[in-house]
């Protein structure tokens, strides 16, 4: 007789965790508490970095091995009496939130480690030397180290085909549904990470640019766009080179710099945009140009192209 198809995708389930198992072992078990020991004698780089590098895999390594492993084996023996797993991943999907930390360091971890490698040859040698051993399966610590970042989709997958296959009768349909909805949202938590970390990552660059102005650097902007412009100037009628960022909040007037050490730009003026009122001039002589005017002061401005200046305005 043939296995019921959500009891195969149950197997696959606790198969891929198993396999899944042993990999958080290699990171934390293997990589992990070697390079630590290594550090602590001094030998290879400072301990911080290390901790910096595999951020909370002991936590994600002791609750997949310690709790959810061995709930689902214990299901999947049971099977033919208990046929469900909806209310074990029920158990498991707040635990997964765990991942929104480890996903949000891993591009940084692994800035790290390129950095630390190329700076200290004994750190690339152990790690080249545990890399070396029959466990990697020829991998590098980088694409073991990503197995955590794919393994909430994963799961998502799983569940989404185990409630599709279940017949409607069947006394884990409540559960596994719920369960996956569980997931989803757990994935959409990592994944609105991994966007805020993108977010932060690109203002971080942007706030450099404008030689890191400390009254400027706020976490909690927003950067709308950014272009080059001509100002206007009325008295001689000529335009000059400038460059505007519009964050949700202000409006930065730059001068690009000829020599660029370190900055970019110079900010010459800042304007809020509470209070700022924008128009379109229909000037003959400079087309496309607007009109800003906030509580600091009004600036007429000359845009490429009408779209340009449409997009600004807007």
């Amino acid at each position: 007789m043939q296995e019921p198809e959500e009891k195969k995708i149950a197997l696959e389930l606790l198969e891929t965790e198993q396999a899944y198992v042993s990999r958080l072992h290699l990171l934390d078990q293997v990589f992990y508490t070697e390079l630590m020991k290594e550090a602590k004698n001094g030998k290879t780089v400072p301990e911080e970095v290390v901790k910096m590098i595999f951020s909370n895999i002991s936590s994600i390594y002791q609750f997949h091995a310690k709790f959810f492993l061995p709930e689902l084996q214990k299901r999947m023996e049971d099977w033919s009496h208990n046929p469900r797993i909806g209310d074990v991943i029920q158990k498991l999907a707040p635990f997964l939130k765990m991942y929104g930390e480890y996903i949000k360091n891993f591009d940084k971890a692994v800035e790290l480690i390129t950095f630390w490698s190329e700076k200290s040859p004994p750190f690339q040698e152990l790690i080249a030397d545990i890399q070396k051993r029959k466990v990697c399966a020829n991998l590098t610590l980088q694409h073991h180290m990503l197995e955590p970042v794919q393994r909430i989709p994963r799961y998502e997958l799983l569940l989404k085909d185990y409630v599709r296959k279940l017949p409607p009768e069947s006394p884990d349909r409540e559960d596994a549904e719920k369960a996956l909805e569980m997931i989803f949202m757990v994935a959409k938590h990592s994944n609105a990470a991994i966007a805020e970390m993108e977010r932060l990552q690109n203002l971080w660059a942007v706030y450099q640019r404008l030689g890191l102005e400390d009254d400027i650097v706020d976490p909690s902007n927003e950067l709308l766009k950014e272009g080059p412009i001509q100002k206007i100037s009325t008295c001689n009628n000529s335009t000059s080179e400038k460059y505007l960022f519009l964050f949700n909040n202000m409006l930065l007037y730059c001068v690009p710099k000829v020599i660029q050490v370190g900055a970019e730009f110079q900010v010459h003026l800042r304007i809020d945009v509470d209070g700022m009122k924008v128009q379109e001039l229909n000037d003959t002589q400079f087309p496309h140009t607007f009109l800003v005017s906030g509580k600091q002061r009004t600036l007429e401005l000359q845009a490429r192209s009408d779209e340009e200046m449409n997009d600004w305005i807007k």
